[in-house]
């Protein structure tokens, strides 16, 4: 099955797409818990040598210690064994970038392909399952991705929609006319042309909303999955988080990369994510533009971008490893 074009769908179900993605999130990202050791005691890499030009950008990490990291040059996929730093390309690219992209409990991951739309991808085979092309305007830029066991919810950096697969019975991916286009209002100010807004999204910690960073604007947003209206997030005074990048949730704190301030912000939010408290940053003297994150086994992940290095095909990228 390969579906080329989205339209809106009802609103009255969207909500459901969110529904029962509160605990099974964080089970996902999160895996079990101890020190990062191998089995044979060396302690685990905190800094993994990625494929020289790989260009890599979102992050997503399964039940055991493999992380699948996209490209924006040429679209493939690596797999990573986070015991080791050796990987290999599980999925060739199809020539255009892979931005964000989650894996799901049947092996599939959902990648984000910027102004190509959506693709589905088998992580086993590399095979493509299906591909999606937002019907919207143009340009689009579809940047990020969360999952919950009803639906796959995408960022369109250049349009302020968010875009939503329905999954199934059994997580059957949807028809070309039943993917939703969820148009952002309320306290969304989209910024005109091609200048990067939304960008990471996760769920609030009930589980009853979606937390949208606007990159350009440094603000999270509170977004109602029925009706795309939008409330910003209360922080307090805490700085603005210029360039939010990827979200991370975990119980009710969240983490926010900021690419290009090499830092991620900590924040304790309320059950509702209405608002929330600035706890600390983290930062690191290996981050060089980290975008995206993820964890397992009390460690965050994240992976190098290097936007402010030209890149080239003998570029050396990194994947960076910190405790949460």
């Amino acid at each position: 099955m390969t579906p080329t074009h989205g339209s809106p769908a009802p609103a009255v179900g969207r909500r459901a797409l969110l529904a029962g993605g509160a605990a099974a999130a964080g089970a996902a990202l999160l895996g079990a818990g101890g020190p990062a050791h191998a089995a044979s005691g060396a302690p685990w890499p905190t800094v993994i040598r990625l494929p020289d030009g790989f260009r890599p950008e979102g992050i997503t990490v399964g039940g055991g210690p493999y992380a699948y990291l996209g490209s924006l040059g040429d679209g493939s996929v690596y797999r990573v064994d986070l015991r080791t730093g050796r990987g290999r390309i599980v999925s060739e690219g199809p020539g255009t970038p892979s931005v964000g992209l989650k894996l799901d409990g049947r092996g599939r991951l959902f990648v984000a392909g910027r102004g190509e739309g959506i693709r589905v991808v088998d992580a086993g085979s590399g095979r493509v399952l299906a591909a999606y092309r937002p019907a919207t305007a143009t340009p689009t830029f579809v940047n990020d991705v969360h999952l919950t066991p009803r639906a796959a919810w995408f960022t369109d950096s250049y349009q302020p929609v968010l875009y939503a697969l329905p999954l199934g019975r059994g997580g059957a991916l949807p028809a070309a006319d039943e993917m939703v286009r969820l148009p952002l209002g309320g306290d969304w100010n989209q910024a005109p042309g091609e200048v990067v807004n939304a960008n990471g999204i996760t769920r609030t910690p009930d589980g009853k909303a979606l937390l949208v960073v606007q990159s350009g604007a440094g603000v999270l947003h509170r977004v109602d999955p029925r009706t795309g209206v939008t409330r910003r997030v209360d922080l307090g005074d805490a700085p603005l988080l210029t360039n939010g990048d990827g979200l991370l949730l975990r119980g009710r704190t969240l983490y926010v990369v900021q690419n290009r301030q090499n830092a991620v912000d900590v924040l304790e939010l309320s059950a509702d994510g209405s608002s929330g408290v600035r706890r600390r940053r983290i930062t690191d003297p290996a981050f060089d533009v980290p975008t995206t994150v993820a964890a397992y086994r009390g460690r965050l992940y994240l992976p190098n971008a290097r936007f402010t290095t030209t890149p080239t095909p003998t570029t050396p990228y990194t994947l960076v490893a910190v405790p949460a």
